[in-house]
């Protein structure tokens, strides 16, 4: 059990991370760009990947490189979620984006909706209305009103968008460690070809971030994956306990320890997220 206790804190503590950079003068994009390095090369370590395979004629490579725009674009929506919405909802929208590749197994796969999936979709979106609703005394004054609710729907839809390309490259036959170790790469490269681009001054501090990053960004899919191996006949535990475990202490932390500021219906909308993990438990 204690490998799905550390992915759970590995989770949380990314966003723990973002949400102190601007306290400690961390420029996140550069920290999120080692963060992708270092990611790669315990990619490499420790899931053994064999890139080989990635020359064989149907490698998705126009999904691969959607994934390398898209991981560190969401990457950066994510960490400015955790800064303006906090801790609790960023890591609540996160978890509920587990509704969009469901929605596309019924919409673009032809998958048979049953009476509980329905209840649990249906609590997800009220889940996420109730996450998006944040009236302006709850944020800092600088922020407009809607700009909380933009990012964490982008967080939503970007996570969730993620899920579903990384099923595509499972359904084409992809190894997951190949696909993840590619991924990080271009990712990596997009992000960092970017910053170079706008010639930014790197800082040795925000790259003795990354590393921190890209290791417990890296430990969470490790510790998640080592679940799966533990409980293989269990797969609903290994679900459960990880989405539900994110939310909740991801709102101790945000709300206890950070003092983020939660109305609520807010509240209710962390509840009903984690009802909804619940009903949409596979089974």
């Amino acid at each position: 059990m204690w490998v799905l206790l550390a992915s759970v804190c590995c989770s949380v503590a990314v966003s723990v991370l973002l949400k102190l950079t601007r306290r400690h003068d961390i420029a996140v994009d550069q920290a999120i760009a080692v963060n992708y390095a270092m990611a790669a090369v315990l990619t490499v370590v420790l899931l053994r990947p064999d890139p080989s395979t990635l020359l064989q004629p149907t490698t998705s490579w126009v999904v691969l490189l959607a994934l390398g725009l898209l991981l560190p674009t969401i990457f950066l929506a994510m960490a400015a979620a955790v800064r303006v919405a906090g801790i609790v909802l960023s890591d609540a929208a996160q978890r509920l984006s587990l509704l969009i590749p469901l929605l596309a197994s019924f919409l673009l796969f032809g998958e048979t909706a049953s009476g509980g999936k329905l209840v649990g979709i249906a609590l997800a979106l009220v889940a996420l209305l109730c996450l998006l609703v944040r009236p302006s005394t709850c944020g800092p004054a600088s922020h407009p009103g809607w700009k909380p609710a933009a990012l964490l729907l982008a967080v939503w839809i970007g996570y969730g968008s993620i899920d579903v390309l990384f099923k595509h490259l499972a359904a084409a036959g992809l190894a997951f460690s190949n696909s993840l170790l590619i991924t990080f790469l271009l990712s990596g490269f997009s992000l960092a070809a970017y910053l170079i681009a706008r010639r930014t001054r790197w800082t040795g501090r925000s790259m003795a971030a990354g590393l921190l990053l890209g290791l417990l960004n890296f430990g969470n899919i490790y510790f998640y994956l080592r679940a799966h191996q533990q409980f293989p006949r269990n797969p609903t535990l290994v679900f459960a306990a990880m989405n539900i475990g994110v939310i909740s202490m991801g709102a101790l932390i945000g709300a206890g320890v950070f003092r983020e500021k939660l109305s609520l219906l807010n509240m209710a909308g962390v509840v009903l997220a984690i009802v909804a993990v619940l009903v949409l438990m596979p089974r």
